[in-house]
């Protein structure tokens, strides 16, 4: 991306300047944006050559001045071409950290994911269902592997994530972890949640996502017929909670309700009526014995 880029070397009285020396700063300027720093250096306003930015005058002191400030002004250009080489954002603030040896903070890509997955599992219940916090945690955990399968670390700069760290990570999901083409999918965009949280706080320039594709693909869902519910129903488990995770299955299929809405029911919001019929509805003609499970397996789930 091209920049807009300047930099001025000027005088800054303080407030209540009377009379004396006055500092000289820097003031670089990016897209607009401006920053200041001290050069380290005072003179005379007089003599001052606001026009060049530099003392006026031709004696050696003034000659061994004006290069200092000669080696500040290449200093910043070459800050400038480093950035530029590693294609890393130029900024006020980055150019000026490079100009004082100040070094960026690295941001680490699980430290990133657990933190999100953090502020997730706080909200579950709020913003969030559990499910989601469990996934992303199983997101995070293929990460981890992966890191340790592809590059033999436990976590990595941000900025090293590219179109082939992705790639390669979708092969893992494939192959390592046997994963399904929509199950690659979820895992894959629940990572690109967390680089689209890099992009959005400025810690990475480029979206490594831009030229990468991965589409879900359509399944078509066997359901269960009548006869299915009843060989389910008729069936008879070897242990009582495989008996009590068949009930609470048929019982959502019977009524419609999901699970989570069954694992909140009441023995008070169980009623009998001739309405329970049709809730059987499009399974027809069930029969007697079908229905007293029905009724039995109601009022065992809200005991």
């Amino acid at each position: 991306m091209k920049t807009n880029f300047s930099l001025l070397f000027y005088l800054k009285k303080p407030k209540n300047y009377r009379a004396g020396l006055v500092p000289i700063y820097l003031r670089i300027t990016v897209n607009g944006k401006r920053s200041e720093t001290t050069t380290g250096r005072e003179c005379e306003p007089s003599l001052w050559n606001s026009i060049a930015g530099r003392l006026k005058g031709t004696k050696e002191d003034t000659k061994s001045f004006n290069a200092y400030l000669d080696t500040l002004q290449k200093q910043v250009y070459e800050a400038h071409s480093q950035l530029t080489e590693v294609k890393s954002s130029i900024t006020v603030e980055t150019l000026r950290d490079k100009l004082l040896g100040k070094s960026e903070k690295t941001r680490m890509l699980i430290d990133i994911f657990k933190d999100h997955n953090k502020k997730v599992a706080t909200l579950v219940g709020k913003e969030y269902a559990a499910g989601t916090s469990i996934r992303y945690q199983t997101s995070l955990k293929h990460t981890q592997e992966y890191l340790q399968w592809q590059y033999k670390v436990s976590d990595i700069d941000i900025k090293k994530i590219n179109h082939d760290f992705i790639t390669n990570y979708e092969f893992y999901l494939r192959s390592e972890r046997n994963c399904a083409n929509n199950s690659a999918f979820k895992y894959i965009k629940n990572f690109k949640k967390i680089v689209g949280i890099c992009l959005s706080s400025g810690w990475l320039d480029k979206d490594p996502f831009i030229n990468y594709k991965i589409r879900i693909k359509q399944v078509d869902r066997v359901f269960l017929n009548g006869d299915d519910l009843q060989a389910m129903a008729n069936k008879v488990f070897s242990t009582e909670r495989l008996n009590q995770v068949r009930d609470i299955f048929l019982f959502c299929c019977f009524t419609g309700l999901a699970y989570a809405d069954v694992n909140k029911l009441k023995r008070n919001e169980i009623v009998k009526g001739g309405c329970f019929g049709d809730m059987l509805h499009p399974i027809p003609r069930q029969t007697d014995h079908l229905f007293c499970w029905q009724r039995n397996a109601a009022y065992a789930l809200a005991a």
